[in-house]
């Protein structure tokens, strides 16, 4: 999670002019925008693009930034969904990363130390979650995406995607439903046990 108070403190600099602010802003926003981006268009030269297209608009947009309305990182992903799917129109992606979706949180910490067959076991799983993955919708990839990629909450994902809360938790489930359709019994039981899926 992002220190609100130093986004607070560096957007004020902005608003007066300061360019360094603008730069620290940057530096401090841009790599969880990136991988957000990532995760939804699985292409490291349109999450580059829509990363610098969700900063120059920002940017110009700063004063219609409302914290009372939300975070600025709610409303930074908010811009950079809004991207994504302007890009997802250009070009169709239509497979999926997972070791890059869910970030270095989806190995467990004492993986290293695994058996062969456990570690053949995990990689078994993870590749037929990302098969199952490419079975879903954009919107719901978008949830998975949010959810799990940028760790936001139903809150949080309902107001990146101006959606109802109730919407954003039924995306979730109807993409768990989708995966554990898409999977064997084993591979969902073995997805429960690395990566804590329900």
């Amino acid at each position: 999670m992002q220190d609100d108070a130093r986004i607070a403190a560096l957007i004020t600099d902005c608003l007066r002019g300061d360019e360094s602010s603008y730069a620290a802003l940057y530096d401090l926003t841009a790599p969880d925008t990136y991988r957000l981006a990532y995760s939804i268009l699985l292409d490291e030269s349109d999450a580059e693009d829509v990363v610098q297209e969700t900063f120059v608009y920002a940017f110009r947009s700063l004063r219609k930034f409302d914290p009372v309305r939300g975070s600025f990182r709610a409303w930074l992903y908010t811009i950079t969904v809004s991207r994504c799917r302007n890009a997802r129109r250009r070009k169709w992606l239509p497979t999926i990363q997972l070791s890059q979706l869910l970030g270095h949180g989806a190995e467990p910490a004492d993986s290293d130390e695994a058996a062969p067959e456990v570690m053949a076991a995990r990689s078994g799983v993870l590749a037929a979650l990302e098969q199952a993955l490419a079975t879903l919708s954009p919107r719901l990839r978008e949830a998975v995406a949010l959810r799990y990629g940028q760790g936001l909450t139903y809150r949080e994902m309902a107001d990146v995607l101006g959606i109802p809360q109730k919407t954003a938790e039924s995306r979730i489930r109807l993409a768990h439903e989708g995966i554990k359709a898409a999977m064997s019994t084993a591979d969902v039981a073995m997805l429960q046990e690395v990566l804590g899926f329900r």
